[in-house]
């Protein structure tokens, strides 16, 4: 099946801000005619992209429809795989309501995913009796599968070859329940599309938390009015410490009773950035025993996941779901009874950019004029890092230089610059204090050799008070900068000579500019008697012409008059003779 990646941009509404380059933790964006596209090859899932930006363009893939098609149309069961984070989702919601609102919406029956959870901890602990030195990464978190995978491919081996909880579960069910079961999943997670994706022989489809709201309000059912039947209650039967796993650390709980700490290590990360530190470090980790890493994408785990209702609160949430998961009857962890083995997957790194002294990385700073260290601004205003991660990410085809500011600004101003040296006309550009931002060397010399002899010591005469420069221009820039007309056009005289110029807002009430000539030169004066005398002539042939059409017009009427006259006044011919037969 082809389906879209679960991470897309509406090209559309993407405003080139940048603000996912900046936010992605893995860089998975390129940037193509000023729109930030998702690079599926090296996205991971994780929904920080569709977190931040501003005008809603990054969008997750909508499976909705494809779900009522399958209730619709499927010849077996459908039952919904609920993620255990519903506690902190629908806070005051119990559970037989949810149960009760998803059968409403057509589901057979409602499932914990929490109940896979617990298959996985029983594997994952027979795993860490074996006591070989070695460190074991969770593949719970298909976000951090998919980051080790595909950017961290050096600890590709160190993840455990087992089934997410979610796949566990669908095993579970299918053995339980029936073999044709279809089962959707319903969570906070997108990086759940991509397991449902690569394993539809398990998972038919992933729903998130934004999803299922959105369902729900379409069909008008509101949890607060549902009263649940005495059948509501999940199938086969309800999980216990596997609800535990939406916090970070919740996966430990569920396997530690049945690993002594002398036999196993554990630790919990979770954030990506976080644990983007913790893999650098475990190359150099001394080992006596197993170390298990509990990984999760999300900060503070699933309870944050990237399609909540709301994001933080860590603390309410964290207690809202360690309150709801009931204490385990049987020792923990249960015995293994399930076979949650996956083939490993292989690592497929995504392109690696060029070293950051390389020579591609060197063209490619050049491009943006940055030639020598202190060039390199490191600003992050492109959303990365600094200027030579930029440049690698130019060198490989993910960034153009329009991302650069300090580029295009530099570049805005060379373009001003050379257009107002080229000007024929003397230009200044002053701002609110009415000092001079930047001024022409034609304008200088207008004014004098005194202003020319300073522009040449300081060329543009940044900084240089108007009034001691061209005062007869001040009442002019201060009516305009005050909200006066936007273009104000005079002349005015100075140091005998008469100027024409037009002063024009370039930023309300912050910076105006002024154009002038002086119109006294020969040269200007030859120009305005030129012009003058082509007006004249424009305006003489319009007279001429008019008075042609006037006589003509009157010429045609006269001649019109002249014929009817003739017509009226003119003999009648005479009837001509009959001849006679004889």
């Amino acid at each position: 099946m082809n389906l879209q990646h679960p991470v897309y941009t509406e090209l559309a509404k993407c405003r080139d801000c940048y603000k996912c380059v900046r936010h992605c933790p893995v860089k998975a964006i390129r940037v193509e005619k000023d729109r930030a596209a998702v690079i599926p090859e090296e996205c991971i899932a994780c929904g920080h992209c569709v977190a931040v930006c501003p005008v809603g363009a990054k969008r997750v893939r909508s499976d909705l429809a494809r779900v009522r098609r399958l209730l619709r149309d499927a010849g077996g069961p459908v039952v919904a795989s609920l993620a255990p984070s519903y506690a902190a989702e629908f806070p005051g919601v119990p559970a037989p309501v949810l149960i009760q609102a998803l059968k409403r919406l057509g589901f057979a029956g409602v499932s914990e995913t929490a109940l896979g959870a617990q298959d996985v901890s029983a594997a994952v602990a027979v795993e860490l009796r074996d006591p070989t030195p070695r460190v074991l990464l969770s593949s719970a978190c298909p976000a951090v599968v998919e980051l080790v995978l595909k950017h961290a491919p050096q600890h590709a081996e160190r993840i455990t070859s087992l089934c997410s909880p979610l796949l566990a579960h669908c095993r579970r069910l299918k053995r339980e329940i029936s073999a044709d079961t279809r089962i959707v999943f319903i969570g906070p997670c997108i990086a759940k599309k991509l397991e449902a994706d690569a394993h539809p022989d398990l998972l038919e489809a992933a729903l998130t938390f934004a999803d299922l709201r959105e369902w729900l309000e379409a069909e008008q059912i509101l949890l607060d009015d549902l009263t649940p039947a005495a059948a509501a209650a999940f199938i086969p039967r309800a999980a216990e410490e596997g609800a535990l796993y939406p916090v970070d650390g919740g996966m430990i709980a569920g396997i530690r009773a049945g690993c002594a700490c002398t036999d196993a290590e554990f630790m919990t990360f979770s954030g990506l950035d976080t644990l983007r530190e913790a893999l650098a470090e475990l190359g150099a980790m001394p080992l006596q025993r197993p170390l298990f890493l509990e990984l999760l994408a999300c900060a503070g785990g699933c309870i944050n996941g990237p399609c909540v209702r709301t994001r933080g609160a860590t603390v309410l949430k964290r207690h809202r779901v360690l309150e709801q998961a009931p204490r385990p009857a049987a020792a923990v962890p249960r015995p293994a009874e399930l076979d949650v083995f996956l083939p490993r997957r292989a690592a497929v790194p995504a392109g690696l950019p060029p070293e950051p002294h390389s020579r591609a990385v060197a063209d490619a700073l050049a491009a943006v004029g940055k030639y020598r260290a202190e060039d390199e601004l490191n600003c992050g205003g492109c959303g990365y890092a600094g200027c030579r991660d930029f440049a690698a990410a130019m060198a490989a085809q993910k960034a153009e230089k329009a991302m650069c500011v300090s580029y295009m600004r530099k570049l805005a101003q060379k373009k001003a610059n050379a257009l107002i040296k080229a000007m024929p006309s003397g230009v200044v550009i002053a701002d609110d204090t009415l000092n001079v931002v930047e001024c022409n060397r034609r304008f200088a010399g207008l004014l004098g050799d005194d202003a020319l002899r300073d522009f040449d010591a300081r060329p543009g005469l940044e900084g240089a008070p108007l009034a001691g420069i061209a005062p007869f221009l001040l009442p002019y820039f201060t009516h305009v900068l005050r909200g006066g007309e936007d273009v104000l056009r005079r002349n005015a005289r100075h140091a005998g000579r008469v100027f024409q110029f037009s002063v024009f807002t370039v930023e309300k009430a912050r910076i105006a500019g002024a154009i002038l000539r002086d119109i006294t030169e020969p040269a200007v004066q030859k120009e305005q008697v030129v012009r003058q005398a082509r007006a004249v002539i424009r305006k003489n042939l319009a007279t001429v012409q008019k008075i042609a059409y006037l006589l003509g017009e009157n010429a045609a009427e006269s001649q019109a008059s002249l014929n009817d006259i003739i017509t009226s006044f003119a003999p009648e011919p005479e009837a001509p003779e009959d001849n006679a037969t004889e």
